[in-house]
């Protein structure tokens, strides 16, 4: 009998230390969604749409953490729909129906703007689309960067990710000049970029930041400075990410924990290899290498 009771009181402490952010209400099977989607605007304000799928029966659908406002269900004419809230907003019960349903609620406090940076800590175990404000290009998840160039947002599977993006965002476009060649450098960041150094014996860009765990992107011309990189904070190798190499350019990603001065340095510079000699060996080791082969042979 004690053995039964120390069962028990096991289970409940469990079911109790279970973290409120992934505690869910259950009374009935998952609708199938079409789609979730997270409209942002550029003020931080959040609206969800979800496209249900038709029931056969009573289904319940989750609904994205946070403050819930404005909950409604309805058809695709706009007709309103009856549903029920199951605890504290964490879900709702949809009734069955011959066609799709529209949900759609907003969400506040659940997105925070530090010195210029929106950041978002995002939990929902759905495909989500994320709409993104239209000032915003540059966004980063899990501090990886993502360029969105003319596209409007991005798509989320099994969806948990540190979201961060900037609105009007700081650009710094420092000029290069070596010889009779002018290049630019452009800086992207929510601090000051200050003292701005190429150095073309140690193939090296520098500049100094003036605050800590800013993220701060480096637009470098691969003419001027060729990959692969090495990435130092004072006399410290840091993490970088290297990403969106066009053919001219190629997109690089810090994020240092403090102040300080940030070394990028390459592996040839202007003049020493020019971009296009890189293709010219690769066509002459295709014209090259069938003769080379007919040679051995004999």
């Amino acid at each position: 009998m004690n053995s039964k009771v120390f069962v028990i009181l096991v289970i409940i402490s469990l079911v109790f230390v279970i973290p409120t952010a992934y505690a869910q209400v259950s009374i009935a099977d998952k609708a199938n969604q079409k789609l979730v989607e997270v409209r942002i605007d550029s003020e931080g304000n959040v609206h969800v749409t979800h496209v249900i799928d038709s029931l056969k029966k009573p289904k319940q659908v989750e609904l994205i953490s946070g403050t819930i406002s404005d909950i409604s269900l309805t058809d695709k004419e706009g007709n309103e729909r009856q549903l029920s809230i199951l605890g504290d907003n964490d879900a709702v019960l949809i009734l069955p129906s011959n066609d799709d349903s529209i949900l759609q609620y907003k969400v506040d406090n659940v997105i925070l703007e530090i010195d210029g940076t929106w950041t978002w800590d995002f939990l929902y175990l759905q495909s989500t689309n994320f709409i993104l404000p239209k000032e915003v290009d540059l966004l980063f998840v899990n501090e990886r960067p993502v360029f969105l160039d003319d596209k409007k947002g991005i798509a989320c599977h099994g969806c948990q990710m540190l979201l961060e993006y900037s609105i009007n965002e700081s650009k710094s476009y420092e000029d290069v000049k070596w010889e009779e060649e002018k290049f630019v450098v452009e800086i992207r960041s929510q601090t000051d970029i200050e003292q701005f150094v190429f150095d073309q014996p140690s193939k090296s860009i520098s500049f100094e930041i003036t605050e800590e765990n800013r993220l701060v992107t480096t637009i470098i011309p691969l003419e001027l400075l060729w990959e692969p990189y090495t990435v130092f904070l004072d006399d410290e190798k840091i993490l970088f990410h290297q990403y969106i190499n066009n053919g001219t350019h190629i997109w690089l990603n810090i994020k240092p924990d403090t102040s300080g001065q940030v070394s990028i340095i390459g592996t040839t510079v202007v003049p020493e290899f020019p971009i296009i000699a890189p293709l010219t060996i690769g066509f002459l080791m295709i014209l090259v290498l069938p003769f080379m082969k007919k040679f051995n042979l004999r």
